[in-house]
């Protein structure tokens, strides 16, 4: 039977932590870069282990007031210091990551520049060489990956429209987010089943992804991924963790 795998990004501060865990199957906790403390951590920390999802870390760059969605310049050093801190924050409190999910920009940058995604798969990998990166399917972070033979997990998006190059439309763009449930879950069966996905202008392109994200500060989210794994469910797919 075909597996995916459904991740939420959670511990952002939205009160739908507890519903969205109990559809995953794995989890990105914020870890005080973009949002989260101490607190927020080890309450969604406790609700994976209650649930039994996979626990992942969600660095992102410490910007809290623009959510770290806002492009940022960093040095290597930067980038180094922000993953260190971030997932020594989360493993103080849970000792093993299942694996590391980078957040908004810092997903989106690194997985278009070389250095930039270089100096975070190695930072990741001076923390915990065994993790796995849930990256997109091809770009920078993923080539960066392999040159250290660090584990990745392909990455798709349920609430997201993508470009015809194959990255995700920026949040600028009027129809970046896909709000209609329909509509999300057929995307996210089209990846899952057909490992294609159509773009914001209409176009069908390869998406070979083997775990599927929805945001967790969308106000439909729990809507939305119940919707999702039943609908995968009835198409035969297993839901797992990689």
């Amino acid at each position: 039977m075909h597996a995916i795998d459904l991740n939420a990004d959670l511990a952002e501060g939205g009160e739908q932590d507890e519903a969205l865990m109990t559809l995953a199957s794995s989890v990105n906790i914020a870890c005080g870069g973009h949002a989260g403390d101490e607190r927020s951590i080890r309450r969604a920390v406790g609700l994976a282990i209650q649930t039994q999802v996979a626990i992942g870390a969600h660095p992102g760059y410490e910007d809290p007031i623009h959510f770290g969605r806002r492009p940022m310049k960093v040095s290597d050093d930067d980038i180094r210091g922000l993953i260190h801190r971030q997932l020594e924050r989360i493993l103080a409190i849970h000792p093993r990551l299942h694996h590391v999910k980078p957040h908004g920009a810092l997903y989106n940058q690194s997985n278009q520049d070389e250095a930039m995604a270089e100096a975070l798969v190695a930072a990741i990998a001076e923390i915990q060489p065994d993790t796995i990166l849930y990256c997109p399917p091809r770009g920078a972070l993923a080539k960066a990956a392999a040159g250290i033979k660090l584990t990745t997990c392909a990455e798709g998006f349920i609430d997201r429209r993508y470009a015809e190059d194959g990255n995700l439309c920026p949040r600028t763009e009027k129809r970046a987010l896909i709000e209609d449930v329909d509509e999300a879950v057929s995307q996210a069966l089209k990846i899952a089943i057909q490992q294609t996905v159509t773009t914001l202008k209409g176009t069908t392109i390869p998406l070979e992804a083997r775990t599927l994200c929805i945001h967790g500060d969308s106000p439909d989210a729990v809507d939305l991924l119940r919707s999702t794994r039943s609908s995968l469910e009835e198409a035969g797919i297993r839901i797992m963790a990689p």
